[in-house]
């Protein structure tokens, strides 16, 4: 058996149509089940069943129960990104910005059990967290929303040719390469992330207070670190593939989207949700103009084969 069908074998078996439809009803399956459990589990410390000397925030409010299941709804969305990394390049894009939205509405539910209702509202931190994050969700819906629309603007420029043809077979094998190489490694930082904020939460548990800090943060900066490799790489393999200005500054302005979501995991407050906004508005006037350059050289192109 050839290297190629050994490695095709592989790619099916992590990122076939079979595969995903496996995953989608697991994780379905999974986040009914821990949501039942950590809903248990709140009524339980609140019945006195589980004592603890200082109760968390995930474990006061039934709302909170909502975080569990959203965190493995998130996974999911991790592998959709890697699954759409080698059939549509803005796909994947819109998947990170799928993912941050989904971790800010995640923080919604966390917060909604932490809320203060009293009228100093807008001097709370955590009441104005909760302000920020509720009009950055709708303002990122509405983004991504408009993010798609471009997306699948698509301008014919005319017959490929067969060497074009090619180089684009030869860049959807390294990005189905990569999108191989991503699901084991973001397996092993998922299960890292997560028993390395365990233990240390059985540590800060000896004192009787479980640290619950950052949580939101589990694995995600690490995924996102990750993902600015991956842009980089593909950018760099894009130059086999075209040296057109318009594709190059595309790609390497998703570069730039990505690593500011990855910076808004070391910030926090309104600076956390204005970066990851001008991460998104970001990454959509690069692709509202590049679609000027493609309609523009389709037009142009039209006409040349007219003449």
């Amino acid at each position: 058996m050839g290297l190629n069908k050994k490695f095709e074998i592989v790619y099916q078996k992590l990122l076939s149509d079979k595969v995903k439809k496996t995953s989608e009803q697991t994780i379905l399956i999974i986040a009914i089940v821990s949501f039942l459990i950590h809903l248990i589990v709140i009524y339980c410390v609140d019945f006195g069943i589980i004592s603890q000397n200082s109760t968390p925030d995930l474990l006061k409010n039934p709302i909170a129960a909502i975080y569990t299941p959203f965190s493995f709804i998130l996974v999911y969305e991790v592998y959709l990104l890697i699954y759409y990394l080698p059939k549509s390049f803005t796909t994947y894009i819109g998947k990170q910005y799928e993912i941050i939205t989904l971790i800010i509405i995640r923080r919604l539910f966390k917060d909604l059990s932490n809320l203060s209702f009293s009228q100093d509202w807008f001097e709370l931190k955590n009441d104005m967290q909760f302000t920020y994050d509720l009009i950055a969700s709708l303002l990122l819906f509405f983004l991504i929303y408009q993010f798609y629309v471009q997306s699948k603007k698509k301008y014919i420029d005319g017959v490929t040719e067969e060497n074009e043809l090619k180089e684009i077979g030869r860049f959807i094998k390294v990005k189905k390469i990569l999108a191989t190489l991503l699901v084991p490694v973001l397996i092993f930082v998922a299960i890292y992330s997560f028993l390395q904020w365990f233990l240390g939460t059985i540590n800060s548990s000896t004192d009787g207070n479980i640290s619950f800090k950052n949580i939101n943060n589990i694995f995600f900066e690490q995924f996102f670190t990750i993902l600015i490799v991956a842009d980089v790489i593909l950018l760099l393999f894009s130059f086999f593939h075209t040296d057109q200005f318009h594709k190059v500054i595309r790609n390497s302005g998703f570069i730039i989207s990505t690593i500011l979501i990855r910076l808004s995991f070391s910030t926090s407050g309104l600076l956390n949700t204005l970066l990851i906004l001008s991460a998104i508005v970001f990454g959509l006037l690069i692709l509202i103009i590049f679609n000027k350059f493609e309609k523009k050289i389709s037009e142009e192109k039209r006409r040349e084969l007219l003449q």
